[in-house]
């Protein structure tokens, strides 16, 4: 007995097989969490070492090279990058594919303690996060609140961002603006001197004083008590009270006298704003792991809790950015076209099947497919992403083919006059081999895709797992539930017209008939001129090729998608305070919200910025805005660069002398598309090499905001002592060096406690004895012998630049030169710079790694193109298997290319590019192909085997089967049709993809039916004459 017999005779069988399928399948769907993309970023281990006061030279010396060593026998690390920057290193190491990320993490901890004591003293510890500092933060938000700025402040860091913090998947918080109080201890120079005393004397006496101790116990046998020394700071009084030296018995200095204790804020370092009103600003990243959607309406609940906890001093979190709004956006349009696309093809099955009965049947084959695939999405842990969507949404047209083949053969039989349980069996005996073959060519495609090792194959695994379950169910459904139900409810067809719509399906019936019989003429004609149609389908690839050279199809890898959304970042002078900075800031903010297309405007004014490059450190010449646009109605369907670039010459002209860069923000978070890291034994060669590649890609189209992570630095003062003067002063280096830093910088080592909470307080100059040039070489010391002395004195000071960052990659010199891409596909940016480089080639000693998209493009176009040429092995091999012949399979393979005539004309018209999306299409294309033509050559081997003459058989076989060819191919083209024509979020991706199976689909319909047989004539022709020659002989 067979399975479809069984399903006949013993229904309860299946009915319980596939109740269970859909329970299943329903528990999965149920705890399924949302997602835009799969996760397909490199792993990355980022470890952050804070060397205040350091600047890039020495922090490379002393920090970032020892750790780079530590950390060279790490397992699995593909490549290193180190970034010096002016007080903190920080070393990204870039895992391998598959390496277990926090296996690494506490090696690379065990690693960095063993060199823990070779590290300068000043430095934090290192710092490890699985972060990188180029993920973008998925929730920018602003807050306020009518309490006074320092108070809020305190809040936000002691109460509230501890709350959200604990929240499963928040990984780092990042605060923007907002004041944080500080007690400042202003000395006056001039006082220091009369008294004879060092500024280090004062910050000795504070520190020392602000201290409780606890000294131990006193005890008895019965009870025992602790004996603490209490000295804290609790007033500005205690500070001014402390007594700092005695010059004269009796006559002690104390603070007040020396300096002046005020009750201030700390020094602003970065401003936020949100449509022009100041708050607080935080960026909110996810762990690598987590469920964007699900950390946003964490975080969401938690605000409106702390908002009802604070009602009475009016604190509001407003969320100014969060890219899940876009997830859902983007799930909900797909399962839209997913529904669109079933009711589609249900239309095209009740055409060519004439019954709603029959239609039923097949349709039902759809949601039993379907629910297997959410059970098994489950059980491997897949989220509802685009990517499984969208295998969802194009599979439609694929899950009826067994179904559709099966009972057109049934209803067949059933028209025969049989009774319909043998008509069942016979129709589906007779068509199962052909049913089995189509069914396994479309999943042979996608197996290659499940052992793919590169960064892209997470998304595609779950692209083609989603594909291989739902086709092998719908196999199952056509060998069982189909001929179950045809052989319960199928009834032979007699369509009377008696009503509109049977007159309609009678017309219908009558033109596929007529067109069939119009097809068999064109076969003969094409049969007796082979040349002749040789010759247009060799045209035809002439003018593919063609369109292919013409460049019209740009490459790029997921396009970034038009959200209505970008940032544009400032750049100043290096100079620039941030007082400044605001000032010029704060007028171009209101600029743009004057604007009638923008919506909001989040200002992120000194603070660190997103994004690309980002390396989580602020600085005060830099100013970034997220600009969000109103709705595309409302803007009458403006792309976003168009006024991008329309909004930067605007204040080109406006606010010249600043430097402006911007980038669109997609779906996907994403670093610049285009990233080359250059790196070399020489420094110099390396920055040379840098420069002149600089210069050329900033000549190509497209390429935007081209710039170097190496820059010359920040102006400053160097001062050089003379060693011989100072020791005869009674000076050391050390001496010197902390008496200026507390004068510039500050000492916070001691700290005000108030109601529970320690205020830092802050011991330096008055402000007007560090604004310039003047003030570092009239700077006094107060040596051992209580003599003031002028840094003049024993030093000379110098201007000078010192270099903003210091960049290694594999432990050589290194600079990474990067740059967007504006108007054009970053693949096809790229290009041109491979182009130029193969005739311009980098001097000797100097290596070119491409980081980012282009590295991920480059990667998983290689490892697709090969997928490819497996699937199309592949598909060989179990033709063979299936009709146990080597020749006729390479008949069938015919198909194939001609699929891909159609496939770019198609992407051509539609000008889409060429991105992973249109490759998936293209090596799903093969699969779907494959069938027309082994449906035509199956069916001529059954006559050939019943003795026709192979053209008799031909003929009969083209016509015989166009209608199921007409059905399958149809109903696969209608279902993509509403998501080639969607528009809306994540559309982009969807219409290449669409596309190129429709395009080749059709091309392939039109030319298999004729170029297969004519294949298939010629080997038999061939046949003929060799087995006539053997006779002869």
């Amino acid at each position: 007995m067979n399975i479809t017999e069984i399903s006949i005779k013993r229904p309860s069988l299946i009915i319980v097989l596939f109740s269970v399928f859909t329970l299943l399948g329903f528990i999965g769907y149920k705890n399924l969490s949302y997602e835009l993309m799969p996760d397909f970023n490199q792993p990355v281990v980022v470890i952050k070492t804070v060397y205040p006061g350091a600047e890039p030279n020495e922090v490379e010396t002393s920090v970032s090279r020892k750790i780079e060593d530590a950390l060279s026998n790490l397992e699995g690390v593909d490549y290193l990058v180190t970034k010096s920057l002016p007080n903190a290193s920080i070393i990204i190491a870039n895992l391998k594919y598959g390496t277990d990320l926090d296996k690494t993490m506490q090696d690379a901890q065990r690693y960095i303690d063993n060199i823990r004591k070779d590290l300068p003293q000043d430095i934090l510890s290192p710092v490890m996060s699985k972060v990188s500092p180029n993920d973008l933060p998925i929730m920018s938000i602003s807050a306020t609140s009518n309490l006074s700025a320092t108070e809020f402040y305190q809040k936000m860091k002691d109460d509230y961002l501890p709350q959200i913090q604990q929240i499963k998947g928040v990984a780092e918080i990042t605060i923007l603006g907002g004041e944080e109080r500080e007690i400042q201890v202003k000395v006056n120079q001039d006082k220091l001197k009369l008294y004879k005393i060092s500024l280090y004397q004062v910050v000795e006496a504070i520190n020392r004083s602000g201290l409780d101790l606890p000294a131990g116990k006193v005890q008895t046998e019965k009870e025992s008590n602790s004996v603490r020394l209490t000295g804290k700071f609790i007033a500005l009084e205690d500070i001014k009270n402390v007594q700092v030296a005695m010059p004269v018995l009796g006559s002690p200095v104390y603070v007040k006298d020396v300096a002046n204790v005020i009750d201030g804020v700390k020094e602003t370092t970065s401003i936020s704003r949100y449509n022009g009103k100041n708050g607080i600003g935080l960026m909110l990243k996810k762990q690598g792991d987590a469920n964007a959607v699900d950390v946003s309406k964490l975080v969401r609940a938690k605000f409106k809790s702390i908002e009802q906890q604070n009602a009475n001093s009016e604190v509001k979190f407003i969320i100014a950015d969060d890219s899940t709004d876009n997830t859902i956006a983007a799930v909900n349009s797909v399962v839209f076209d997913l529904i669109l696309a079933v009711i589609l093809v249900s239309l095209v099955m009740l055409l060519f099947l004439r019954s709603f009965r029959n239609s039923l049947i097949v349709i039902v084959a759809i949601p039993t497919s379907l629910v297997t695939a959410f059970a098994v999405m489950w059980l491997l842990g897949y989220t509802l992403n685009l990517m499984t969507l969208l295998a969802m949404s194009l599979i439609i047209g694929v899950l009826v083919d067994d179904a559709v083949v099966v009972l057109e053969n049934i209803q067949k039989h059933l028209d025969k006059g049989k009774d319909k349980r043998t008509a069942a069996m016979d129709g589906r005996m007779e068509i199962g081999f052909a049913a089995l073959s189509i069914t396994l060519v479309d999943v042979v495609v996608f197996l290659p895709i499940l052992f793919l090792q590169v960064f892209v194959a997470d998304m595609l695994k779950q692209f083609s797992v989603v594909v291989v379950t739902s086709t092998l169910t719908s196999l199952l459904v056509g060998f069982t539930l189909t001929p179950w139900l045809a052989s319960r409810i199928g009834k032979k067809e007699d369509l009377q017209p008696t009503n509109f719509f049977n007159r309609f399906l009678l017309w219908f019936e009558h033109q596929l008939e007529n067109f069939t019989n119009w097809y068999g003429r064109q076969l003969e004609w094409v049969l007796s001129h082979k040349l002749i149609f040789t010759g247009i389908v060799l045209l035809l690839f002439v003018m593919t090729l063609g369109i292919m050279k013409q460049g019209i199809i740009g490459k790029e890898l997921i396009s970034t998608g038009d959200q209505g959304k970008f940032r544009m970042a400032l750049e100043f002078d290096k100079s620039t305070s941030i007082r400044q900075n605001n000032l010029i800031a704060q007028k171009i903010e209101t600029y743009i919200i004057q604007q009638p297309e923008v919506a909001t405007v989040f200002s992120n004014i000194g603070g660190p910025s997103t994004g690309i490059g980002s390396l989580g450190v602020g600085s005060a010449n830099k100013t970034e805005f997220t600009i969000q646009l109103k709705s595309k109605k409302e803007l009458k369907n403006v792309p976003t660069e168009t006024f991008m670039k329309k909004l930067r010459e605007d204040l080109k002209t406006k606010f010249p002398s600043i430097n402006y860069s911007m980038a669109a923000l997609g779906l996907i978070p994403r670093s610049a598309p285009i990233e080359i890291t250059l790196s070399g034994s020489n420094l110099d060669l390396v920055m040379k090499s840098g420069n002149d590649l600089k210069a050329i890609i900033e000549k190509i189209p497209g390429a935007d905001n081209v710039r170097l992570s190496v820059e010359a630095g920040s102006p400053e003062y160097k001062i050089i002592p003379d060693k011989d003067k100072m020791q005869r002063l009674g000076l050391t280096t050390a001496y010197v060096g902390m008496n200026l830093r507390t004068a510039f910088t500050g000492n916070d080592d001691a700290t005000l406690t108030e109601n529970g909470t320690e205020y830092p307080v802050r011991i330096w100059l008055d402000e007007f004895s560090r604004q310039n040039f003047e003030d570092v070489q009239q700077l006094s010391i107060i040596n051992p012998m209580g003599l003031p002395i002028k840094v003049s004195q024993f030093a000379k000071v110098e201007q000078d630049n010192s270099p903003s960052l210091l960049e290694r990659k594999d432990r050589q010199p290194a600079v990474t030169l990067t740059s967007d891409a504006l108007g054009r596909p970053s693949g096809t940016v790229a290009d041109d710079v491979v182009a130029y480089l193969k005739e311009n080639p980098l001097p000797n000693g100097i290596q070119m790694t491409w980081g980012s998209d282009i590295k991920r493009q480059n990667d998983s176009f290689g490892a697709l193109g090969s997928v490819l040429l497996i699937s199309f092995l592949l598909i060989y091999l179990i033709l063979v298997a299936l009709y146990d012949n080597f020749i006729y399979p390479f008949v069938v393979l015919f198909s194939i290319p001609v699929a891909a005539i159609g496939a770019f004309f198609a992407l051509n018209l539609s000008l889409s590019n060429l991105s992973l999306f249109a490759l998936l299409g293209l090596i799903m294309l093969m699969g779907l192909v494959v069938k027309n033509a082994i449906l035509i050559v199956d069916f001529t081997n059954q006559l050939k085997a019943e003795g026709k003459h192979f053209k008799e058989a031909l003929i009969i076989a083209g016509k015989g089967r166009m209608r199921p060819i007409l059905m399958t191919t149809l109903s696969m083209v209608v279902g993509m049709l509403p998501i080639a024509m969607a528009t809306g979020t994540a559309a982009e991706w969807k219409n290449g993809l669409a596309w190129v199976i429709i395009g080749g689909l059709l091309s392939s319909l039109i030319l298999t039916v004729f170029l297969v047989p004519m294949v298939y004539y010629l080997v038999d022709s061939a046949k003929e004459k060799i087995s006539r020659k053997k006779q002869l002989k």
